[in-house]
């Protein structure tokens, strides 16, 4: 069963049906979702990976469906090969992970604008018609994320490159994210390829590994740790968002919005770190005895949520997966598939990808 709600792929299949779409990090958490509502509106799906942190299992479901290659999408042949005759492009490739991992590899951060400009020029010069790209929350000045008490919801107007005080980002990761929204931008002006950039919140779901958040309170609570440690204070708040509706976003995106255009996939929810680890250990059906928390462990901005108002007026759609939902579904699916292995070396791999 796909993560996407089948009344989404409905209301899409028309715009996807026949034509030929790329999904770069195809084989990653999120892209292969995207990879399976796409066939199943019909595309014709290519996808691109050097699988540094993607896996081909991930991509099992429609193994026969899909054309795979494996590359590096720096290499502008490589780019250029995979950009052939595809009239959309879906640019999730990235090094990426959690705030173990972007606050401890700045550099590998950073190198996401060169492969993202190789992507964008690639895609280009082979005639696509649209790319949708996967931004970040963290491309949102961080002077606007720091009180837990007033729980701003960040609109799409406050970040960027056109006012002053609007560019503030997040780390070398932001940065690089926010740095490709205003590349993508000038590719959309200079050439006319129509562009989204979708900016992702805190997002969560089967497929998903222990260096973010949700995962890795998962993993903690079926290993049973105890006392049971949580990164920071535990009052730290994020929107989390079920991968389901990630894509949902990014296919809706991909049918109707044009130009370039940026926007929100996330909700106005705060949800504090020691709130979500409760409704964890509720669906686990487990409670520690201890909770320790580690303030001097990463945690990045005290307070993140999106604001939906732009979500809902250009694409009539907000997240409706509600938080149980989700998270009844990722710890089932890990609780299938946990390695005992990697939870024995849980705390080393909380700071890879």
């Amino acid at each position: 069963m796909i993560a996407v709600r089948q009344s989404i792929i409905d209301r899409i299949a028309d715009h996807y049906r026949g034509r030929n779409v790329l999904v770069t990090g195809g084989m990653s958490f999120i892209g292969s979702h995207l990879v399976e509502a796409l066939v199943e509106t019909g595309a014709s799906v290519t996808v691109a990976d050097d699988l540094s942190s993607g896996k081909e299992e991930n991509g099992a479901g429609v193994r026969e469906s899909v054309r795979f290659e494996r590359g590096d999408l720096r290499d502008a042949d490589y780019a250029r090969k995979m950009s052939e005759g595809q009239e959309m492009v879906f640019h999730l490739a990235a090094a990426h992970g959690g705030r173990g991992y972007i606050d401890t590899h700045p550099v590998e951060c950073l190198n996401n604008i060169v492969l993202d400009h190789s992507v964008y020029t690639a895609a280009v010069r082979a005639g696509a018609e649209k790319i949708v790209f996967a931004s970040s929350g963290c491309t949102y000045p961080t002077n606007l994320q720091q009180d837990t008490v007033a729980q701003h919801a960040l609109k799409e107007s406050e970040a960027g490159f056109d006012q002053p005080g609007h560019a503030f980002a997040d780390g070398e990761y932001g940065w690089a994210k926010l740095i490709s929204e205003l590349q993508l931008d000038a590719f959309n002006r200079q050439y006319g390829v129509s562009a989204t950039a979708c900016r992702l919140f805190s997002a969560y779901g089967e497929r998903e590994n222990e260096s973010h958040a949700v995962i890795a309170l998962i993993a903690k609570a079926l290993a049973r740790r105890d006392p049971f440690p949580i990164w920071g204070d535990g009052t730290q708040t994020r929107n989390f968002i079920y991968v389901g509706d990630i894509v949902a976003g990014f296919v809706l995106a991909g049918a109707f919005m044009s130009e370039f255009d940026v926007i929100n996939l996330g909700t106005p929810v705060h949800l504090t770190i020691d709130d979500l680890a409760s409704q964890i250990f509720s669906i686990v059906g487990w409670h520690p005895s201890k909770i320790v928390h580690q303030p001097d462990m990463p945690v990045g901005v005290l307070s993140r949520a999106a604001d939906n108002t732009k979500l809902r007026e250009k694409l009539g759609w907000t997240p409706d997966i509600s938080l149980h939902e989700g998270l009844s579904r990722t710890i089932e699916w890990y609780r299938n598939t946990a390695d005992g292995r990697r939870l024995s070396r849980l705390d080393s791999v909380l700071m890879s990808r």
